[in-house]
């Protein structure tokens, strides 16, 4: 996800974690007599897969593997544990996953028109400094040398194509993600002052010389006046800023949504202000806030993780309890395709996996897990035969409608070299930003097929009027646990260090939302930092 905007130039988020349960809804909608053939299968992390972890009904194991290191959880977090042990010379580990692929929240779908992302779906230009990332791009061949000042020359057919943003306001399209055309002056002159704040929380340090905002956040200075923005939402930091402009107001509250799940009203103003300071936007001599991206997403940098578990996945299997037993970690797990039980015993274990599936796993964790805040989601993926624009600024990568319920879509196609196209296919987007997560949750797996359908066209309809004339194929998918949210007090709160405290050294912990933000890059330092921790760890006990 992107970390904010300059007034002049576009700027866009989007980081979506797997879910608890992810519903997939595919139907296709015939144009005149509009008659919906649906199917309704479970996927994801599976539904009543996970319903059993909760109850515990799984046959005892009756066999064993021994392995020197277990990873549970084949998300960006596992994957890059997995590259880390093998950068260290380590190949005698397993990696488990609940699902029948990896990449979790970086995932795809496929029609017969194109790839499409099911979660994560571009990473911005990374910061400088950020060495590591910088080092597995060049591995993956995404940068592909160094100009003369030694900045990255990133491969421009995995950057993202022009026009990549275009925004629906007062009836017309403009570029950009920021309203600029039709605005008042006096809400032009809020949009400049909220940018130069940012550029400035974007390049202020702290007095431990640290940037007050970093990637990944443990960088980010310990500045108590900074920290304290924790304390407070985004909305009450707006407020305090004397802010009122309603595009304003508009658009902060669409970066909140796409980022962390949650909108304006309830996210923290330290991780609100992060989005747009976070980035240092150095990767490039231009300073232009470009992203990489890919018709299939993020699964293309976990295509690139992947391999480093050949021979070393096990799919379709679940852990459904951990212990230490005589001195080594214990896993029970369950292989869904052979319906049997299997003890796996290693040395160490890496948990890759979120809190709220963790504190069934293992007890005593449901007491710190109870502050963690997941945001439920929904994507839908359509093929249409056209998308009638009113020609004011073309289709772009990202297209958002300003005061709509989504997040808008991308155009999934937007990066092939062959533009002409027979049919579209566009994902869209949204968040259930709420102050009750949890009845949220509940409620949305009453709703019945027709309610998303018709939520989706109604949304998309406020830009694209013949939406559902138009449309012939959709694909919904509604996750319950989509992204941790960072609500006021949970980024620097107890709960999250406790979380993340490893147990007697035989169990550590890897997820983004031990970070509290989701985005990839966390989770890929999460990965490398937790297998570092673990080799320091063995080495000062030995």
């Amino acid at each position: 996800m992107k970390n904010g905007e300059n007034y002049n130039s576009s700027r866009r988020s989007f980081v979506k974690g797997i879910a608890a349960s992810l519903l997939l809804v595919p139907f296709l909608q015939f144009c005149t007599d509009k008659i919906a053939v649906l199917m309704i299968r479970l996927s994801g992390t599976k539904h009543l897969l996970g319903h059993r972890l909760w109850i515990k009904d799984f046959p005892e194991p009756t066999s064993q593997i021994q392995t020197s290191y277990l990873i549970v959880g084949g998300g960006i977090s596992g994957l890059s544990a997995a590259r880390q042990l093998t950068k260290r010379g380590i190949s005698d580990f397993i990696l488990v996953e609940l699902e029948d692929h990896l990449g979790g929240n970086s995932s795809n779908g496929e029609n017969q028109y194109s790839k499409y992302p099911l979660g994560a779906h571009y990473l911005p230009l990374p910061n400088f400094q950020d060495k590591e990332l910088l080092h597995f791009l060049e591995e993956e061949k995404i940068i592909i040398g160094y100009d003369s000042k030694g900045l990255p020359l990133f491969d421009e057919l995995q950057l993202t194509f022009a026009p990549d943003e275009r925004l629906f306001y007062k009836n017309s399209w403009q570029e950009g993600v920021v309203p600029k055309e039709g605005n008042t002056a006096a809400e032009d002159a809020e949009l400049k002052t909220f940018f130069r704040q940012m550029d400035f929380f974007r390049s202020a340090k702290g007095q431990d010389g640290k940037y007050l905002f970093d990637i990944p956040l443990r960088l980010s200075s310990a500045d108590a006046a900074t920290r304290a923005l924790d304390e407070i939402t985004m909305k009450e930091w707006f407020e305090q800023n004397n802010f009122k402009s309603a595009p304003l107001f508009n658009y902060i509250d669409y970066c909140c949504k796409d980022d962390f799940g949650l909108g304006i009203e309830y996210v923290s103003a330290w991780a609100g202000i992060h989005y747009f300071a976070g980035r240092k936007q150095d990767a490039s001599s231009d300073k232009k806030d470009s992203v990489l991206t890919w018709p299939e997403g993020n699964a293309r940098l976990a295509a690139h993780l992947k391999k480093y578990t050949k021979d070393k996945a096990l799919k379709n299997h679940l852990v459904y309890e951990l212990k230490i037993e005589k001195n080594k970690a214990v896993a029970k797990t369950f292989d869904n395709h052979k319906k049997t039980s299997v003890t796996i015993i290693a040395d160490k274990v890496i948990m890759a996996t979120p809190q709220f599936v963790n504190q069934y796993i293992m007890k005593d964790r449901k007491e710190f897990t109870k502050e963690f805040h997941y945001t439920p989601w929904l994507l839908a993926t359509l093929v249409v035969s056209d998308l009638a624009d009113n020609f004011s600024f073309p289709l772009s990568w990202d297209n958002i409608i300003y005061g709509s319920k989504g997040l808008g879509y991308v155009y999934d196609q937007h990066q092939s070299v062959s533009q002409l196209q027979t049919k579209k296919v566009i994902t869209y987007y949204y968040s259930f930003s709420g102050p009750d997560l949890k009845k949220t949750r509940k409620e949305i797996y009453k709703k019945k097929t027709e309610y998303w359908k018709q939520l989706v066209f109604d949304d998309l309809k406020m830009a694209h009027p013949d939406i559902e004339s138009v449309t012939e194929e959709m694909n919904v998918f509604v996750l319950g646990h989509g992204m941790i949210s960072p609500v006021p007090g949970f980024i620097f709160g107890e709960a999250k260090k406790q979380a993340s405290k490893n147990i007697d050294k035989r169990i550590y912990f890897a997820h983004t939302d031990l970070s509290g933000i989701s985005i990839f890059e966390e989770a890929f330092h999460h990965g490398i930092n937790i297998v570092n921790q673990i080799l320091d760890d063995t080495t000062l006990d030995s």
